[in-house]
């Protein structure tokens, strides 16, 4: 290389080439409504329900890929069903769960009492995973009494024939479980609907991974398939004995 050109190249250096952006995968959440150390998903707390019907859509056409226009249809929820729960600002981590659901209740003290009727709560938790349930169950404590047990409606170390003896013999208010399993017990009689006020999706949690429970197939699909059961649509809206849907 000759010196002028050498000089050339000292002065003006080779830029480094710009590193490619890894592509985000379709339908990822927003790592800016993520807090990881929280555990969080924080666009819920802005969603109003038409957004959040939007939202359930979209997971159910990228999940629901394998089935018919006519089964997507089945398994959707319009937004007059999901209740507005914006205006509740605080931030939605596991200890603030009890004060959600204070705040959704026409009474409050209500949450402390149970329906005579045994095996039929008042409200019903759903998440996506057992250990999840199992610490939701452990936040509801401060509503749990000795005629008002939480109850325990998840796979984790607990058969189908002990959970329906549980509910059998005791007056729950608050059941907290998976989907799968709560069809279950629905279907088998055990789990009763007769008193159920509302339904309550435990949407903004996060694992490590990042995922909620609609960011799944594994967790999305089944959440849809109950959230869908025809008991509860009928009464999504209703005048007479309305059963509110709610995402926390």
């Amino acid at each position: 290389m000759s010196a002028s050109k050498k000089r050339q190249a000292e002065d003006n250096p080779s830029q480094p080439k710009p590193k490619k952006n890894k592509k985000r995968k379709v339908n990822a959440p927003d790592d800016d409504t993520l807090d990881t150390e929280l555990g969080l998903n924080t666009l819920f707390t802005k969603m109003d329900n038409q957004l959040l019907a939007d939202h359930l859509a979209q997971k159910l056409s990228r999940f629901g890929s394998d089935l018919s226009a006519v089964e997507i249809s089945d398994l959707t929820v319009s937004a007059n069903a999901i209740q507005d729960t914006t205006s509740w600002q605080e931030v939605r981590t596991l200890d603030k769960f009890p004060d959600f659901l204070e705040s959704v209740s026409e009474n409050p003290e209500g949450l402390k009492k149970s329906p005579k009727k045994k095996g039929s709560p008042h409200t019903l938790i759903v998440a996506g995973a057992g250990l999840r349930a199992a610490d939701i169950v452990r936040s509801m404590r401060k509503f749990q009494n000795k005629d008002n047990t939480i109850s325990k409606l998840f796979a984790k170390h607990m058969k189908v024939d002990e959970q329906v003896s549980f509910l059998q013999g005791h007056r729950t208010g608050i059941a907290v479980g998976t989907p799968a399993r709560l069809m279950d017990l629905i279907d088998n009689g055990a789990l009763s609907l007769e008193n159920l006020k509302r339904l309550v999706v435990d949407a903004s949690h996060i694992d490590q991974k990042k995922r909620g429970v609609m960011d799944m197939k594994d967790t999305m699909m089944p959440l849809a398939k109950f959230l869908a059961r025809k008991e509860f649509k009928d009464r999504y809206g209703d005048e007479k004995k309305p059963l509110a849907l709610l995402f926390y």
